[in-house]
């Protein structure tokens, strides 16, 4: 299954993900925001989610692949004033938030990198995990 990946997620996150309840995650990293801002979230789409850094991804790099239910991004403007108020800096913050929910464990069989602005895909290969009840 071929998908968009979100990188250097806290490997905390991705253990309170495989619980199985649905999580929004915010996000700041440029290409994770550039991945998000292209998927379309519905019961088909799925991301995959790892610790790695994107510049590190590689075929055997383990992950979960995660449903996304709802994603969104925004923009917040930050105004700072020095003292006395000569000067001011104005910066704009632009993050992404996603909402998915814990599909299956698995692992990269094939890296496909675009360009800069373009989502980083990955083929996975699902594992299924089963428990004895």
């Amino acid at each position: 299954m071929k998908c968009a990946a979100l990188t250097s997620i806290s490997p905390d996150i991705i253990k309170e993900l495989k619980s199985g309840r649905p999580r929004t995650i915010e996000l700041q990293s440029t290409h994770n925001i550039v991945t998000v801002a292209e998927v379309e979230p519905g019961p088909d789409t799925h991301i995959f989610m790892t610790s790695t850094d994107v510049e590190d991804l590689s075929p055997g790099d383990a992950g979960i692949c995660v449903f996304v239910l709802s994603t969104s991004l925004s923009m917040k403007r930050v105004v700072e004033f020095s003292q006395g108020g000569t000067m001011y800096e104005e910066r704009e913050r632009v993050s992404a938030r996603v909402q998915v929910k814990f599909c299956a464990t698995s692992v990269i069989k094939g890296v496909y990198r675009d360009g800069l602005m373009k989502p980083t895909k990955v083929e996975v290969l699902k594992s299924s995990c089963y428990h004895a009840g």
